[in-house]
């Protein structure tokens, strides 16, 4: 799998703000197929950072109702990765 088309967007939240600045953790959406070695080389690779650990989740589907039509999210996967201690990925400083 292509570095690129492993990590799909970072996910800013408060929750995900807070890990960032008191852990050193960042939080991304990722390809369902990806493990957690290609997370990890992925991130290593597009932002030149050392990373310690990689936990990911797969966050379920949910029901959605438009009017009176019901539809469904898809399922999609959070990968949540822990950096080493001093480094921090510049994207994220400007949010």
């Amino acid at each position: 799998m292509n570095i690129h088309d492993v990590i799909l967007r970072p996910l800013v939240t408060e929750k995900s703000n807070i890990a960032r600045e008191e852990s050193h953790v960042v939080t991304f959406a990722v390809a369902p197929s990806a493990n957690k070695h290609e997370i990890r080389r992925a991130t290593e690779a597009l932002f030149s950072v050392e990373v310690l650990e990689v936990r990911t989740m797969r966050m379920p589907r949910k029901s959605r109702r438009v009017g009176r039509f019901l539809g469904r999210k898809p399922e999609w996967k959070k990968a949540i990765v822990r950096l080493a201690e001093g480094q921090t990925i510049e994207f994220f400083e400007g949010v």
